[in-house]
């Protein structure tokens, strides 16, 4: 026999009538018209707010995405670092997109870390940075903060990204950061840096490592003092870096079981012998049978003679300078073909210079079927 409903079942919903008995049948219910309406009304009511309340979160949550997937990284990890040492990370940003992309604002959740941006307008394939810079002269111990990105073009977005560190106050650095600055490729620049810790005099340093292999280390004998051990540093960049900016790190690994390692951090810039200017060119939005035209400069350090220029696209051509020059002009042509669509093309442009040393820029647009 089945039983009938009880209120538990459709809880406190008006119009709903329990029956009396429970040896009938089927359970049986009276329906008030007017308040069976009312509770339809209501309940369509609750269904279209579920909708619209669900499409906002995905939106919002699209939304978001979008700017995520620029980043290539969104958490830094300093690890362990003297105080007074310069540490900054670069959070490294590329457009992938057709619009133009612009950074609003970057806040931090704590004094601990200070946010900066190094290009707030990001054209299509252009890569910037937000730069955070963990604050060791004043904070010590175990830190960390969050900084949100805030994008409002071409749609509002917020990304937030994480870093983190522990501030020794045993461990100074001097000067604070190995910095070479910008310097010519193929020079190889050096530089000293002492290292003192505070406290127990049997502290030492048992090796020095970096991913990087252009990077050459040489240190020397402790000098002892009462309370103190000194090292002295000779950190050389040898000739075989690649050119461009330098984030690199050092790490210490010493005979302190409770912090066998401490970061250093490495920075400068390989200026390259040879670049193009602009490095991203924007064709706009075009007719697919367009003809466009554009000038491209290279430059050099030294006289230098162009090669031949490369690139994919048929619909590009070339008009290659005579001679050797530190300043080049390159005519650029394209002559659309009726196909339409995005064009994301590369062009390199390889010089007589030893290693046919080469630089290279960005061609981005969007072609349309002619009406």
């Amino acid at each position: 026999m089945m039983q009938a409903a009880t209120s538990d079942d459709f809880g406190d919903a008006p119009g709903f009538l329990l029956p009396m008995s429970r040896v009938a049948p089927f359970p049986c219910f009276h329906f008030p018209l007017s308040n069976s309406l009312d509770v339809m009304v209501r309940y369509s009511i609750l269904l279209a707010n579920i909708v619209v309340l669900s499409l906002f979160a995905s939106a919002k949550v699209h939304a978001e995405n979008w700017a995520d997937k620029m980043f290539a990284e969104t958490s830094h990890d300093f690890r362990t670092v003297g105080r007074g040492t310069k540490c900054d990370f670069h959070f490294e940003l590329t457009n992938k997109y057709e619009e133009d992309v612009h950074i609003a604002a970057v806040r931090s959740s704590c004094g601990c870390t200070s946010p900066s941006i190094t290009k707030e307008t990001l054209k299509t394939h252009e890569t910037g940075a937000v730069v955070a810079t963990f604050n060791t002269s004043s904070f010590i111990g175990q830190k960390s903060a969050t900084i949100t990105v805030v994008f409002d073009k071409p749609f509002y977005a917020e990304t937030q990204l994480k870093v983190s560190g522990f501030i020794r106050t045993d461990i100074t650095f001097d000067p604070p950061e190995v910095a070479f600055g910008e310097f010519a490729s193929g020079d190889s620049p050096e530089r000293e840096i002492v290292i003192t810790h505070t406290g127990n005099s049997n502290w030492r340093i048992n090796d020095v490592r970096s991913h990087c292999e252009s990077l050459q280390v040489r240190l020397s004998a402790p000098e002892l003092t009462p309370g103190h051990v000194r090292y002295r540093m000779q950190v050389t960049m040898k000739d075989s870096m690649e050119e461009g900016e330098i984030h690199e790190r050092l790490t210490l690994i010493s005979n302190d079981r409770a912090f066998p390692t401490t970061e250093m951090d490495i920075s400068g810039r390989v200026r390259s012998a040879i670049s193009v200017s602009p490095a991203a060119v924007n064709l706009g939005s075009k007719p697919a049978d367009a003809v466009i035209e554009k000038r491209l400069i290279v430059k050099g350090d030294e006289p230098f003679e162009i090669k031949d220029i490369v690139c994919s696209d048929q619909r590009f051509e070339f008009e290659i300078p005579v001679g050797r020059k530190k300043v080049q002009f390159v005519k650029v042509r394209f002559e659309g073909n009726g196909t339409s669509g995005d064009i994301a093309q590369k062009i390199r442009i390889v010089t007589d210079l030893p290693g046919d040393k080469s630089a290279s820029c960005i061609v981005t647009g969007t072609l349309s079927e002619s009406k």
